[in-house]
């Protein structure tokens, strides 16, 4: 959520920063509705200074054995008005918070200006795709002839967009969140979270997924509670409507979670394999960090998840996004992107954004600064450490054989119990 200050003292610098990211917006409902919530606060002090006055005069009477009862009559009708006034301004500060709700965060200055993901700029690549001396195979092809990917019998039951992992593939995949814990716990600051999967409206509002994009999630209507689309709300919402000690920052949290997205506008797009699901799971990383060293954070925090695709020797690259392509939330963001050898290109496995104070504004998440004393809005950051289906995807098929057979990153060996490689199904396992 962006600062109402802000947009009404700098609506012009406001306006050209949204448009870079496509958006034109009206501000004069805001305006309209600032002016008419100023208005009606002076008239509710004004009646509730009166209304002081008359019980002091109420008072006085009384002591002098004096009659109140007229005095008594306008205090209620007094009270009666500022019960009035204080209904309608609630009413009309709901409707001004739903009108800033919906405002996207302003990009910060070195966020690469762009329409689309066309114009967005490669910041560096790392490592060399693979050039196979036979035409590789899509990661569903493979996992089905390996036997460790059924989407047939589990569309029966869930229906599209939804895959069981079998076997090799369901340790692969368990192998790869302890992995990605292990690493960014054992080797890197962060302290695990184990976190609920159903958060409430007001935990979604915090981290910008309501109410904007209602339609991507799922809703359980009896409990009025939503299944997270990422792990990135529970984490975050944990310091909702707190005064943090500025001395406990950075705070680093990374948690595995299953992840529930409807893809409402995807239809037609990835439909196969585990790139683009209702159900994953991920690894998330989520800083609360200072003002002061949100950039510097920023960038180690999207090394954090590089490490990761390091040490599972996939060849990836680290892209910025530009103004055209950031999330709704975020400042700035890197993709990290992995190369997918069948399809002959790098796709998202990783987006590492920082959202400036936009967060910690919508969640009150805030910290007291040493030197004044007084509190201020922290930022937030996060990125997915990585996202664990489609490192999968990645590994069958960048690991992928003449014989049919994937090997498996040496970094995963002990987490697989010594397994080195996948054979097809008709082979066994070694």
């Amino acid at each position: 959520m962006l600062d109402k200050k802000r947009i009404l003292h700098e609506e012009e610098t406001i306006r050209e920063a949204l448009a870079s990211r496509g958006q034109s917006l009206d501000f004069s409902p805001i305006r309209k509705l600032d002016s008419e919530i100023g208005q009606l606060k002076q008239a509710w002090e004004a009646l509730r200074e009166k209304r002081n006055r008359l019980a002091q005069e109420i008072g006085t009477r009384k002591r002098n054995g004096q009659p109140t009862e007229d005095l008594m009559d306008e205090s209620r009708t007094v009270n009666e008005l500022i019960s009035k006034d204080e209904g309608l301004l609630a009413s009309l500060e709901a409707k001004l918070d739903e009108l800033l709700w919906m405002i996207p965060n302003i990009p910060a200055s070195d966020v690469p200006r762009g329409k689309s993901e066309l114009d967005n700029v490669t910041v560096r690549t790392v490592g060399t795709p693979t050039v196979f001396p036979f035409e590789p195979k899509p990661h569903w092809d493979l996992g089905h002839e390996l036997g460790i990917m059924d989407v047939e019998h589990t569309a029966l039951v869930s229906g599209s967009r939804f895959s069981t992992l079998i076997g090799a593939g369901a340790r692969l995949e368990r192998a790869l969140a302890n992995y990605m814990i292990d690493l960014h716990t054992l080797q890197g600051a962060y302290t695990e979270h184990s976190v609920p999967f159903l958060v409430r409206e007001e935990a979604l509002r915090g981290t910008g997924q309501l109410p904007k994009f209602k339609e991507e999630l799922f809703y359980c209507p009896e409990d009025d509670l939503y299944l997270i689309p990422t792990a990135e709300v529970p984490l975050t919402n944990m310091f909702r409507e707190s005064i943090l000690d500025h001395a406990s920052l950075p705070i680093r949290m990374v948690a595995q979670t299953a992840c529930f997205r409807r893809e409402a506008g995807a239809a037609g797009r990835d439909s196969r394999g585990l790139i683009r699901q209702h159900q994953f799971q991920k690894v998330e990383l989520v800083w609360i960090t200072a003002p002061e060293t949100s950039r510097d954070d920023h960038e180690r925090l999207t090394s954090d998840a590089e490490k990761v695709l390091i040490g599972l020797e996939l060849p990836y690259r680290v892209v910025a996004l530009c103004t055209g392509d950031l999330g709704f939330s975020s400042s700035k963001t890197y993709d990290l992107e992995v190369w997918m050898p069948s399809q002959e290109t790098y796709r998202e496995i990783s987006s590492c954004s920082n959202f400036g104070d936009f967060q910690a504004r919508r969640a009150q998440i805030r910290f007291r600064d040493p030197a004044t004393k007084k509190t201020r809005f922290a930022h937030t950051l996060n990125g997915s450490g990585v996202a664990i289906g489609r490192a999968v995807a990645a590994i069958l098929e960048n690991g992928q054989r003449p014989d049919g057979s994937v090997g498996i990153p040496k970094a995963l060996v002990p987490y697989m119990g010594g397994m080195t490689e996948i054979l097809p199904a008709t082979k066994g396992q070694k």
